[in-house]
């Protein structure tokens, strides 16, 4: 590999790949990106999951330069303004108003669960139960990398060196009930809030049916806010709009970004139950949160435009028809395959789990390796523990689909043969 001397100190990347070409995107149209090296490739995954209907959407774009020039920048900080007030009002249409009320803007997905951490808090203060302060995660959960969300966020994301502070926050494993439980009777008015991912993003977990109905009763027993995190499995993703949506009873919050403004904008969004938003609204109470860029004209309008583009191009169907496909191809790339075991996840959110012949999982670097391999065949996927994902966007055709697998499959022989 060729290294360039570059002032850029990309995220997550190690130091080995940084400053080389064949790393360093151009450009990015419909559902290809085009790398300084020259080569156009297939994305499997949406960007970082987030440009649900592909790449340079002229709709979107055009909303965004129209508000540049009419409100280059107006804050949701100690103001309001229009835009961000039609963006809350179209979020809380397609979230449900007869349950969601409020919306507040953020800037990424990490940051919103922060905010929303800040936010359960509070809202039991203002009932009198200081005691609440505790929150509960999914062990494999993803929440974000700033220094609540990466509380929440189970595993090592360098906490020791980096001072995250867990004490106010513990993991019980996903779909376990009985685990669930019994920490909360152990804890008793001590929670404020369980947040679970409806399908969690590494490796394309799905909850259980049972889990969610064993949620919701023991919100009602504990008396605990219920927080989905829908950063990924939003904007039909997963089945519904939001896949919280599919349950039988909603959460009192939900967590929005990725998808939220075809992946253009740093945006996010918390969506809030009439219920907790009425408790600051009856006490007269201020939520001590502010950002800069939250809930700018320039997001909002790309909030719009995304939610109308959905329409327009009936994004159900999109979603219903692609995840038709991928069911198809991954049972194919399943029974073809033996290095191949399973496949995980839900609609358009897929794991390919992935083992060594005999029976090993892959190890982290095994799977950066196949993970180039595929790429080098043409297509991006993304890296989990011993499993590829996929999270093409809506606007895969038949033909993008069929190429995907086949650089999937002929990354895996490849490299695992």
């Amino acid at each position: 590999m060729t290294h360039q001397v570059t002032s850029l100190w990309p995220l997550m990347m190690p130091v080995a790949r940084q400053g080389v070409d064949t790393y360093c995107t151009e450009s990015a149209r419909g559902v290809r990106i085009t790398f300084s090296d020259g080569r156009e490739v297939l994305c499997g995954t949406s960007g970082l999951w987030n440009c649900i209907l592909g790449y340079g959407n002229d709709a979107i774009a055009h909303a965004v330069h129209q508000a540049l020039l009419d409100a280059s920048y107006l804050s949701t900080y100690r103001y309001e303004n229009a835009y961000a007030r039609r963006a809350a009002d179209a979020l809380i249409a397609v979230a449900g108003s007869e349950h969601f009320g409020r919306v507040i803007f953020s800037t990424s997905g990490g940051a919103a669960n922060d905010l929303t951490m800040k936010l359960v808090r509070h809202h039991f203060a203002l009932r009198g139960e200081h005691d609440r302060k505790a929150v509960v995660g999914l062990e494999g959960g993803w929440h974000g990398l700033t220094f609540g969300a990466a509380a929440l966020t189970s595993g090592d994301l360098g906490n020791r060196v980096y001072g995250i502070d867990r004490r106010l926050v513990t993991h019980v494993p996903p779909n376990e009930p009985e685990k669930l439980q019994r920490l909360l009777e152990r804890h008793r008015g001590r929670i404020a809030a369980v947040v679970v991912e409806p399908v969690m993003g590494t490796p394309a977990l799905e909850l259980t049916d049972a889990y969610v109905s064993a949620l919701l009763r023991l919100r009602k027993e504990h008396n605990f806010l219920l927080v989905a995190d829908e950063v990924t499995t939003g904007f039909w993703r997963v089945g519904p709009f939001f896949a919280s949506q599919a349950w039988p009873e909603p959460p009192d919050i939900m967590v929005t970004s990725k998808g939220l403004t075809n992946g253009t904008m740093a945006s996010s969004a918390v969506i809030v139950s009439h219920s907790v938003a009425d408790s600051f609204v009856h006490s007269e109470s201020v939520l001590v949160h502010g950002e800069t860029q939250a809930g700018t004209p320039v997001a909002s309008a790309a909030i719009l435009a995304t939610l109308e583009e959905m329409h327009r191009l009936d994004a159900a169907a999109l979603s219903s028809r692609l995840a038709d496909r991928l069911d198809d191809e991954l049972a194919a790339l399943v029974s073809e395959l033996p290095e191949v075991t399973s496949a995980s996840g839900r609609g358009c959110l897929r794991a390919i789990m992935i083992r060594r012949a005999n029976g090993r999982d892959l190890t982290e670097a095994e799977v950066a390796d196949l993970v180039t391999a595929v790429r080098e065949e043409g297509a991006i996927v993304h890296p989990g523990p011993s499993c590829i994902q996929i999270l093409p966007a809506l606007i895969y055709s038949p033909e993008d689909t069929s190429l995907l697998f086949s650089a999937i499959r002929a990354g895996i022989k490849r490299n695992l043969r």
